[in-house]
């Protein structure tokens, strides 16, 4: 006898909408602000210890089992972890000089006038956006979301 198993259909979710809801979680330190996922409907909903969030939350907003709270950049290493890889990849000889950015503060400021002084910014934003677009078909992936340009075209790898 074979067991079948339970197939259910990844709810579609635009680029720019999970983009959007990673950029709320990540503006302020983890768990200050969180966008969460009806994982039914991938409809987003914003919550903000600042207050300035969406005031008509449903009910069950806390239940798990229903929505799903898009991480933090720095859960889905993109934060240090990937400024450090394009160091080693795009600028090796300043690896060294960016990586002690990091044990300070204002880190981030640091490490984009390097860029600009070297010239590698344009390369940084090509490198960031293609990661991010990884990072989020995976974790959506994960959890049961599909990644659309827009809600008529599921993206696919062999999509550019």
């Amino acid at each position: 006898m074979k067991l079948c198993k339970l197939m259910t259909v990844p709810v579609p979710i635009p680029f720019g909408t999970l983009e959007s809801a990673l950029q709320w979680s990540s503006a302020e330190a983890p768990f200050d602000s969180a966008a969460l996922l009806s994982r039914a409907t991938g409809q987003v909903f914003f919550t903000s210890e600042c207050g300035d969030a969406d005031d008509d939350l449903p009910d069950d907003i806390d239940d798990e089992s229903v929505y799903v709270a898009v991480p933090h950049k720095n859960d889905l290493g993109l934060g240090r972890t990937l400024v450090l890889a394009f160091a080693e990849e795009h600028a090796p000889m300043h690896f060294q000089t960016i990586e002690s950015f990091f044990r300070h503060k204002g880190a981030y400021a640091k490490f984009k006038a390097l860029l600009e002084r070297t010239q590698l910014m344009d390369r940084w934003y090509v490198f960031e956006a293609a990661a991010t677009r990884r990072a989020l078909e995976a974790w959506a992936a994960d959890n049961g979301f599909v990644v659309v340009d827009d809600l008529s075209a599921p993206r696919t790898s062999d999509t550019p």
